[in-house]
């Protein structure tokens, strides 16, 4: 026991003190050196301009207040608030508004609250685009006035034959102008008739008048000469310038549409059915053309698109079965016109032409008197051959009336002087264009006019002369 006691006795070795404690004066000492401190750094925080008044608050909130409490003092107050913010600048510094257009104060807010500087930009570009100019009523307004005039029918007319017109008509004032007759006139005369497609034989008539004419009349220079052809040239077409009446007191008048493929006969039919409709007159169309794929529902669209009926047959049917249904159907309803479609045909196939024949007779066995008119459907741009399809056609079927399509858009207007000249059938009507009133019908002295216009430059040149 004495042992241990003895041990507990021992001195044990002391560990000394991490930090030993300062002693009272020592304390006393660094106390005023810490308020310096302080004092110091708040001197300079004074001195220095604030760049963010928001930065400010919170850091003062967070010397106050622990974390937590920084954070919701944050939320219940909104970083960006414009109103206050901008009032806060004005009142205390105005030159952090300009600091404020530089998006320094932006930048520091990214950092606490990106939401906010997103809707803060939303909001910048909207108040932009409401500050940005409106244009001009006037400005608007403009295209609207700038919209062309309708053309007139002459002038659309005029237009159409631009092409013809290039060797016939006020084609002819450069070559006449200015110039003594001679037999050299005459020669560039006939090489410009003979190019414009008014052919051979109908040329050499037209240079034999007008050299008569000139030695009867003793003119001696090239304007009196132009006027003499163009007054031969309108007597040329006066003689076939007849409109169709269709008219008749036996049931209804039928018109027979025959010609080759590709010249326009159903859109012609079209085109007649309206206007006839315009009229007053009650329409029927028939679809004879039961070889030719969608033919039938093209005359069909047609006659729905005009409210007119059209009677029809499958593709394939006899032709004659067809025209002579719609023409019973066609007395059986009162109905003043008929026109009946063909299939197209070469005018060089005799079956072809002999299956035309007998479409002729079955509608003469229900009106002897039928068809009032066997109108020829002719394109323009086939020059000569024209002449050749009328020829032929006029010996198979006896035709009555010429439709002559596609005028603006080829040079070889001339061929209608040919026809004229040489088979002397009424031109019934002209296609001028793709519109439903570009189907007109033929008025010599209008077609003249047109064709003879001299154009705007032609004009001044005379009249600097």
């Amino acid at each position: 026991m004495s042992k241990f006691f003895g041990w507990l006795k021992k001195d044990k070795p002391k560990s000394e003190p991490k930090n030993p404690p300062q002693s009272a004066p020592e304390e006393a000492q660094e106390i005023p050196q810490q308020i310096d401190e302080i004092i110091d750094e708040q001197g300079v925080e004074q001195e220095r301009a604030p760049e963010n008044v928001i930065e400010t608050e919170v850091e003062n909130a967070s010397h106050a207040h622990p974390a937590v409490e920084v954070e919701s003092a944050v939320d219940k107050q909104p970083l960006f608030d414009e109103n206050s913010y901008t009032t806060d600048i004005d009142e205390s510094t105005p030159a952090l508004v300009t600091e404020v257009e530089d998006n320094d104060v932006s930048t520091s807010v990214i950092t606490e609250e990106p939401g906010a500087v997103i809707e803060a930009t939303t909001e910048m570009q909207e108040t932009e685009l409401e500050l940005a100019p409106e244009p001009d009523a006037e400005s608007k307004s403009e295209p609207e006035s700038e919209k062309p005039a309708k053309i007139g029918l002459f002038a659309k007319l005029r237009q159409s034959l631009s092409r013809t017109k290039v060797n016939l008509g006020s084609g002819f004032v450069s070559l006449f102008r200015g110039k003594t007759i001679d037999d050299d006139l005459y020669e560039e005369l006939e090489t410009q008739l003979l190019v414009a497609d008014v052919g051979i034989d109908t040329t050499s008539k037209i240079i034999k008048k007008l050299t008569d004419g000139a030695k009867r009349n003793q003119l001696k220079d090239g304007d009196a000469l132009y006027q003499l052809l163009k007054q031969q040239m309108s007597d040329i077409l006066q003689e076939v310038s007849q409109p169709l009446v269709p008219e008749t007191d036996e049931g209804p008048f039928v018109i027979l549409m025959v010609g080759v493929n590709g010249v326009g006969k159903t859109t012609t039919i079209g085109k007649m059915a309206k206007q006839f409709q315009s009229q007053g007159k009650k329409v029927m169309l028939a679809a004879g053309d039961t070889f030719r794929a969608a033919a039938v529902e093209q005359l069909q669209v047609w006659g729905e698109r005009n409210n007119i009926p059209v009677i029809a047959q499958k593709t394939g049917s006899d032709s004659a079965s067809v025209i002579y249904d719609a023409l019973e159907s066609a007395k059986a309803r009162k109905v003043d016109v008929l026109i009946a479609d063909t299939a197209g045909r070469l005018q060089n196939k005799e079956h072809l032409m002999e299956e035309l024949k007998k479409v002729l007779r079955v509608m003469k066995k229900i009106n002897p008197n039928a068809p009032h008119e066997v109108m020829l459907t002719l394109d323009a741009a086939t020059g000569q051959n024209a002449v050749s399809q009328t020829k032929l056609f006029n010996q198979a079927v006896g035709l009555s009336g010429i439709t002559l399509t596609k005028l603006d858009g080829t040079a070889k207007g001339g061929v209608i002087f040919a026809l004229a000249d040489q088979f002397n059938i009424p031109i019934r009507y002209i296609g001028v264009g793709e519109g439903i009133d570009d189907l007109r019908p033929f008025a010599s002295d209008e077609f003249v006019e047109a064709l003879f216009a001299e154009s705007s430059a032609d004009a001044n040149a005379q009249s600097t002369q």
